[in-house]
């Protein structure tokens, strides 16, 4: 079992602003670190989900209240929503480079 990174999948809508498309972007900080260092992001389990709630994906691992993303699991258990925290997180589990300060 490996850590899980749960990301939106960019080019999504929401209702709130009709005929706008978006992307998070803490998940396209993520994305950008992933695709900058592909042999280390093979080490994760990388799922980009659908910007709608429930995410049911996550409401099965987690619980309806932590639909927040970015999110790392980890494979102890717990998780990490909080984008500086998973980028740390990233560093000492699974050996990225540090963010430059």
């Amino acid at each position: 079992m490996r850590d899980t990174l749960f990301l939106l999948a960019p080019g999504f809508e929401d209702p709130a602003y009709p005929g706008e498309t978006f992307y998070c972007w803490h998940c396209a900080l993520m994305e950008g670190v992933l695709a900058s260092f592909p042999n280390l992001a093979s080490n994760l389990d990388v799922r980009r989900i659908a910007w709608p709630r429930p995410r049911q994906e996550l409401v099965e691992v987690l619980g309806e209240e932590n639909q927040s993303l970015p999110v790392l699991i980890l494979t102890e258990g717990g998780f990490i929503n909080e984008k500086d925290e998973i980028l740390k997180a990233l560093t000492k589990r699974h050996g990225f480079p540090l963010p430059h300060p």
